[in-house]
């Protein structure tokens, strides 16, 4: 059990959090929220050991394992599968089905373990780091935002992951359905104090409001009883008649604390502008094809027609060309083949994350936001700002300091900037917090204009879509139906054929695989230590023999010199046994590591056929 204790952390003159105070039971699986920039990592990093607190203290339990997500880059090893089996214990290093059932569930292929870890891309490499972390098999692990750099399918096995690990889980992450699906209980920091409840973080949330309704309400009567007691002090305390009363009264009014008025939290507030559009259909694909090239085409013959108030997601996989597509939607990209059609009315609001990458870094946000619509007001655009929570000074921060998140709200408020009638979007709920991410949602579901959305978050694809386009089986293909009708009708490739697979072998209980898995363990240490010792024993002497031919071999040199013939006669008969002892230790060794070597193959099928029940 971790026990955090009276913990508090300021920043100049920021102040994070102040006492803070939790237990982490065992067992428990614990999702930490927070407004951006309230904390949440900073504990993180204090449970590490990497950041001293303020004042207060962190006690974990002796030999008590922490695993945490990595955000650092930094591999050593040349290959991913050795990349990640080098945190084992030695006698696990070769246990590489353990590596492999992780990394084959973040979406790493077999041909991708032998590949150098370096040559990944960077959220491909974010993976490395934590199947890493999930190998150590640790009795706590810290996941910080681990959602931002999955797909769907990768996402759906952590799920799984963590509602099965026996451990303790700290969880960040703004993705509110991931959280609540593998949580059983919810933290959250607000107004620098931190709360902990049993439950998912909508009765934490009921909870926060119940708890601010009633604090107003009281707060609302001690004014009035102050009050009423500051005006009867005032009327009667120099009347000798009232003066005892007045006094009492005056005692009654000293013992009663002020109470300060809650904080309001900045709250993101976002409305897309529309502009009408005569036609029914807005955009039509015609049988278009692209790759970069030629012989790697990412889709070919797409056909599909966007309606003036569609909602599309396109869904799949990580690499598989579904930002690629966005981009040729929007006229960024050409087709190899096909056509796309648009309707003359046609205005496109398009969030993509190489529009991030070209926010110019010496511009300030409402010089950002400005160059998207010159002939918008320097009013409205600070009333844009400040709608994105960047009021005031902070509209006059450069977009070069700017964090993901803001650098996000910094591109919706470009395209609010403008009247649309379609949206192109490329993941808009990263690096936002959960709250933002909630607005965007309704704002979205109450869009009137057409949307097509690339996300990962399962949550927004069932309460918005109503079409996919799904990235899968090597094709991309339009699905006339909702998300929960694609899981249901069809589902995810990789799903189903481990589901096929399930269904073929008995079900273990995660304690009989951990008592099967130790046994075998334990009796392939007692089958092929033995034989171990036996190919060390016959390798020494190998090496033995031949430093001994070593010196025999300069015997031979040196009597040739001095002409000594009786030596020379010696060292060749020994030389001649020597070699003999070689050859029938090597023939020897050989039949060992065979043995070794098949036995060893055995006790990894019968591991491997237990992790995949």
């Amino acid at each position: 059990m971790i026990q955090i204790s009276n913990l508090s952390k300021s920043f100049s003159d920021q102040i994070l959090f102040e006492n803070i105070s939790f237990n982490l039971q065992k067992g428990e699986r614990c999702g930490l929220v927070g407004r951006n920039g309230s904390g949440k990592s900073t504990i993180f990093s204090m449970i590490l050991g990497k950041q001293l607190a303020d004042g207060g203290n962190i006690s974990i339990p002796k030999g008590y394992k922490i695993g945490s997500l990595e955000q650092h880059i930094q591999f050593t090893k040349p290959t991913v599968l050795e990349e990640c089996v080098q945190v084992l214990p030695e006698e696990q290093q070769f246990d590489f089905h353990l590596a492999n059932k992780i990394l084959f569930g973040l979406g790493f292929t077999d041909e991708d373990l032998q590949k150098n870890p370096n040559s990944f891309s960077g959220g491909y490499q974010i993976r490395i780091n934590l199947c890493k972390c999930l190998l150590i098999e640790p009795n706590l692990l810290l996941l910080d935002e681990p959602t931002n750099y999955l797909d769907i399918l990768s996402l759906r096995w952590l799920r799984s992951f963590l509602r099965s690990f026996t451990g303790e889980v700290i969880l960040i992450t703004h993705d509110r359905a991931f959280m609540d699906s593998v949580t059983t209980h919810t933290m959250g920091i607000t107004r620098s104090t931190l709360k902990k409840i049993k439950g998912s973080t909508n009765k934490f949330y009921e909870q926060l409001e119940l708890e601010d309704e009633i604090y107003l309400k009281t707060k609302v009567n001690v004014d009035k009883k102050k009050a009423h007691l500051e005006a009867f002090v005032d009327r009667f305390s120099a009347k000798a008649s009232k003066a005892a009363q007045a006094q009492s009264k005056l005692k009654q009014l000293n013992k009663l604390e002020s109470m300060d008025d809650l904080k309001d939290e900045a709250s993101m507030g976002l409305q897309f502008n529309y502009k009408e559009c005569p036609g029914k259909t807005i955009l039509e694909l015609n049988n278009i094809s692209f790759g970069f090239k030629e012989d790697e085409i990412l889709f070919k013959d797409l056909t599909l027609s966007v309606g003036k108030k569609d909602r599309i997601g396109i869904i799949g996989k990580n690499g598989k060309g579904k930002s690629t597509l966005l981009n040729v939607m929007n006229g960024e990209l050409d087709t190899l083949s096909g056509t796309i059609k648009t309707h003359p009315s046609i205005q496109t609001g398009h969030f993509g994350q190489t529009n991030i990458d070209r926010l110019h870094g010496s511009n300030t946000v409402i010089n950002e936001i400005q160059s998207a619509n010159d002939a918008l007001s320097s009013t409205a655009i600070r009333n844009i700002a400040g709608s994105l929570m960047f009021s005031s000074d902070l509209a006059k921060k450069k977009i070069s300091v700017l964090s993901g998140g803001e650098k996000n709200r910094v591109l919706l408020g470009k395209i609010i900037a403008n009247e649309t009638n379609i949206l192109m979007l490329d993941e808009p709920t990263n690096h936002l917090d959960m709250e933002s991410i909630e607005i965007l949602a309704d704002e979205l579901i109450n869009y009137p204009g057409a949307i097509t959305l690339v996300t990962h978050n399962e949550s927004l694809l069932k309460n918005l879509c109503t079409k996919l386009i799904i990235f899968h089986k090597g094709i991309a293909e339009v699905f006339l139906g909702n998300y929960t009708e694609f899981l249901e009708k069809i589902g995810w490739e990789e799903e189903n054929l481990n589901k096929e697979s399930k269904e073929e072998k008995p079900t273990l209980s995660k304690k009989e695989i951990h008592a099967r898995r130790a046994e075998i363990i334990k009796e392939r240490a007692r089958t092929c230590n033995p034989i171990q010792k036996k190919i060390d024993v016959h390798e020494k002497l190998i090496s033995d023999y031949e430093k001994e031919m070593d010196e025999q071999t300069k015997i031979i040199a040196e009597a040739t010199e001095a002409a000594d013939n009786d030596k020379i006669m010696d060292a060749s008969m020994k030389i001649g046994k020597l070699e003999t002892q070689i050859n029938s230790a090597f023939e020897e060794l050989e039949v060992f590591e065979m043995e070794f070597l098949e036995l060893s193959e055995k006790f990894d099928k019968q591991l491997s056929d237990i992790h995949e029940n």
